[in-house]
């Protein structure tokens, strides 16, 4: 494992770990980061495996309130409550991404002017909600109504296409909604934990076959990145959030997104498409004698005195 290697590893963990609860889109991030770097030692394990790091950094944060929330319910409805309401958020993304896992992966994945594009759109609707003069309902995330709770699902489905972000998606949903801006941070961060751990656990199964022993120690120093940086992220965004308001991850996606637009048609080429090999120009052979055919001639001189010359013969 070269020094190369490890600095690759150690960035990519770095972006998962800082992007992945931020409205700003963890995947778009990793997949631009990784094709500049030039990164693919480990490929879609590694990416799989630094993810199960932001996870475990998020949970450890929460463990206390987890562990409450879990004492609570035998005893008070509204954890109870709660609790079925984070499953209904669930339900939707994870139906909807196990239908169409194979479609996203294989094509949506392989953009980046999709992703670019959904970056930037992304941060102008950030920017438009961030201003949106919506009086909030809800300023706790255990008081949301079970329609609010599920119609937060069917936004978070958007996040399935590359670009859009888990978050974003969640986040602009309870406003939308009618959650106070706090609120909604926090609730995409208890929605994070099912939707995350589910998809960990499905992409694993489906890239088991691929994970390499060989690549352990870059998958560790990937993953120990991402659980540090995850951390700091979760135990700060709540209160960045409080003071600042979402408009700094809008122009975040928007800057990122132009980024990828301009590396996309001015480093690669306007078209991702794979290459189309033109056809060979026809080859025409030239004809042999005993094939070659004359077309016929009118009669010259010549010719016509052969036969004026045959008739007096006669």
């Amino acid at each position: 494992m070269d020094l190369k290697t490890i600095i690759d590893a150690l960035v990519l963990g770095i972006v998962e770990g800082v992007t992945e609860f931020l409205p700003v889109s963890s995947t778009a991030h990793l997949l631009l980061v990784g094709k500049l770097l030039g990164f693919d030692n480990a490929g879609k394990a590694f990416e799989v495996l630094i993810q199960f790091g932001a996870i475990l950094a998020l949970l450890s944060v929460y463990a206390g309130r987890l562990w409450n929330l879990v004492v609570a319910l035998p005893s008070r409805p509204k954890a109870r409550r709660f609790a079925v309401g984070v499953i209904v958020a669930f339900l939707p993304a994870a139906i909807v991404g196990v239908l169409l896992h194979d479609y996203i992966t294989r094509v949506l994945f392989e953009s980046v002017t999709l992703i670019s594009i959904m970056l930037i759109l992304g941060g102008i609707v950030l920017l438009f909600i961030d201003r949106l003069p919506i009086r909030p309902r809800y300023a706790d995330i255990m008081n949301y109504p079970m329609a609010t709770y599920l119609g937060i699902g069917l936004f978070q489905c958007l996040a399935l296409i590359p670009g859009v972000s888990r978050s974003g998606a969640t986040i602009v949903g309870a406003m939308l909604l009618g959650s106070e801006k706090r609120a909604a941070a926090e609730f995409s961060f208890f929605l994070a934990m099912p939707t995350m751990l589910g998809a960990f656990v499905y992409d694993l199964w489906k890239n088991i076959d691929v994970i390499d022993a060989s690549a352990a120690g870059v998958i560790a120093i990937g993953f120990v990145a991402a659980f540090i940086s995850a951390v700091i992220v979760v135990k700060t965004f709540l209160g960045f959030v409080s003071r600042h308001g979402f408009a700094p991850f809008g122009w975040w996606r928007i800057v990122v997104g132009i980024l990828g637009l301009v590396a996309v048609f001015f480093f690669t080429g306007p078209s991702e498409a794979p290459a189309v090999t033109p056809e060979a120009p026809a080859v025409v052979e030239p004809a042999t004698p005993e094939t070659t055919q004359t077309a016929p001639q009118p009669p010259g001189d010549d010719a016509l005195g052969d036969l004026i010359r045959e008739q007096g013969q006669q």
